[in-house]
């Protein structure tokens, strides 16, 4: 019985969001939460799971697997495939988050970029700000949670680990394959990484 209410309830709300003009692929694979808030011009793909105290604006795509709660997406972001936008998020307008990005407690700035396979945990991004696929930022050490702070117009190379405590400055650049552990000036390119080692004519033993 208590499967049955809940798949009615499930039917009430997509019936509801179709009517408002949310368009939905596959709306029998969608599940929404109670308090859920959708705008105008939203499209949903297959198999998209809304938790408690979402807030979508207008314009948005949700695109398939993704899994949302309590977060607030603003106007024309795009998520997923395969994204999971944890509590404590905003994503501001034209904003993108890409596929196999993970986002906790943290801000993504205006026309900002997460594009694939990123965690970003208790940060703020700035504006215009690119990061690479592969980024983490490494924010608990064990005992705290540390924030990352990433300025406007800052590019993250792929395959990068920021150390929080954090700071990277406005118009910089972090080459991929780096660990920052300290604050980047703004318009510094930062970056470390040994030298390549190569052994010419080598044979295995």
């Amino acid at each position: 019985m208590k499967q049955l209410n809940l798949q009615k309830q499930q039917n009430r709300l997509r019936n509801k969001f179709l009517k408002s003009g949310v368009k939905m692929l596959g709306p029998e694979t969608i599940y929404f939460s109670k308090d859920t808030k959708i705008g105008k011009n939203v499209t949903i793909e297959p198999y998209v799971v809304f938790g408690p105290k979402v807030k979508i604006g207008n314009n948005v795509t949700i695109k398939s697997f993704s899994h949302l709660e309590n977060c607030r997406i603003e106007n024309k972001v795009d998520i997923g495939p395969y994204a999971r936008i944890r509590p404590g998020v905003i994503l501001k307008e034209g904003s993108k988050v890409g596929n196999f990005v993970e986002i906790k407690k943290s801000t993504i700035g205006k026309k900002s970029k997460v594009s694939h396979l990123s965690y970003i945990g208790d940060s703020k991004i700035g504006k215009s700000v690119n990061v690479g696929a592969g980024t983490i930022t490494c924010n608990y050490d064990g005992i705290n949670k540390n924030r990352t702070n990433i300025k406007d117009n800052v590019f993250i190379g792929s395959n990068s680990s920021l150390v929080a405590p954090i700071i990277i400055g406005a118009s910089s650049v972090v080459g991929a394959g780096s660990v920052i552990t300290k604050n980047v000036r703004k318009k510094s390119l930062a970056l470390t990484r040994s030298l390549q080692t190569e052994v010419r004519n080598y044979k295995k033993k």
